[in-house]
């Protein structure tokens, strides 16, 4: 008798089934309007853009320059630059501290 072997479309499965709870890449900030929830976001609410996460999901964006946090909810789609993960509002990125070099390299774990 042969044991059970997992295929590779079973492996495949269970490895997308599983969330991605963390990811690193570049950051950038931006200054708000309508989004692509429909809900309409200014300067001084701590949102984001995200391109896969759901609207609503909350993910504590960390600058690993300064070790600074904020937390902030997904309610928009983005960026559309290539080598960015995510934008974030004004009021994150003043809370990051990445206003006067626009963007930084971030840390972004899903809360």
């Amino acid at each position: 008798m042969v044991p059970f072997k997992p295929t590779l479309a079973v492996a495949l499965l269970v490895i997308a089934s599983c969330p991605v709870r963390a990811e690193s890449g570049v950051a950038a900030f931006y200054r708000g309007g309508i989004t692509a929830s429909g809900e309409i976001t200014g300067p001084a609410g701590l949102t984001a853009a995200h391109r896969t996460l759901p609207f609503g999901t909350r993910v504590l964006v960390t600058n690993v320059r300064n070790g600074k946090t904020v937390i902030v909810r997904i309610v928009d789609r983005g960026p559309f630059n290539r080598g960015r993960i995510i934008d974030v509002s004004r009021a994150a990125a003043r809370e990051l501290d990445m206003i006067d070099s626009g963007t930084t390299m971030v840390s972004v774990e899903r809360q």
